[in-house]
């Protein structure tokens, strides 16, 4: 947890400084308990400045491939990062995402999957809903804009542009029974669908994309 502060509060402050980053919608980020945070995804910077919406620790779901090497393993690990095998539905990282949620902690789950392009944002998986539904705990859409100007997929070597972080309104399941109804599921993962690509077109706007 020290190590997560320590590293998130050094991380926002050169961000700060070199990408201008704005963030609007602060204030409907909850103060307590669970929530999923779901960012839209262009750039693995995308982690970082997810993190500018809260001090708290956020449980990042990251891709198995960044815990590869002795250092990202270790480094992954301590921050509370969640592995995920990508490309097939990976139920340990579903129920290590439900452990961290039923302690309180929020988890963040990039409802696309993998790196998306362009201004569209792409079909979402159903896990962020499903666990929403099952816990009774709201999803919060995260769009971040100018990471895919400074760190494509596929680029090494980042570029200088202003980032904004735009949070939008908490998708709410329907009343919680400890089910995840099929339909519940799929109705939630629609709004919030529409709600994160609101988001998105306004963070685009306003970080000059």
């Amino acid at each position: 947890m020290s190590l997560y502060r320590v590293g998130r509060d050094l991380l926002v402050s050169i961000c700060q400084v070199m990408f201008r980053v704005r963030v609007v919608g602060r204030e409907r980020v909850p103060r307590r308990g669970a929530y999923i945070v779901a960012p839209s995804h262009r750039s693995i910077l995308d982690i970082p400045f997810s993190a500018f919406i809260t001090r708290r620790r956020i449980r990042f779901v990251a891709k198995k491939e960044l815990f590869a090497s002795r250092f990202g393993g270790w480094l992954f690990d301590a921050l509370g990062a969640i592995r995920v095998e990508r490309g097939a539905p990976d139920r340990a990282a579903l129920r290590a995402s439900q452990r961290a949620l039923e302690s309180g902690e929020p988890v963040a789950i990039f409802p696309e999957g993998t790196r998306g392009h362009g201004p569209e944002i792409g079909s979402l998986f159903d896990g962020a809903a499903f666990l929403a539904n099952r816990l009774g705990i709201p999803i919060v859409p995260v769009g971040v804009g100018g990471s895919e100007e400074i760190l494509p997929s596929g680029r090494s070597r980042p570029r200088l542009h202003r980032v904004a972080v735009v949070v939008g309104r908490p998708i709410v399941p329907p009343e919680h029974d400890g089910r995840a109804r099929r339909s519940d599921v799929a109705a939630v993962t629609a709004a919030l669908h529409a709600e994160l690509q609101r988001c998105f077109d306004e963070v685009r706007r306003l970080a000059g994309q």
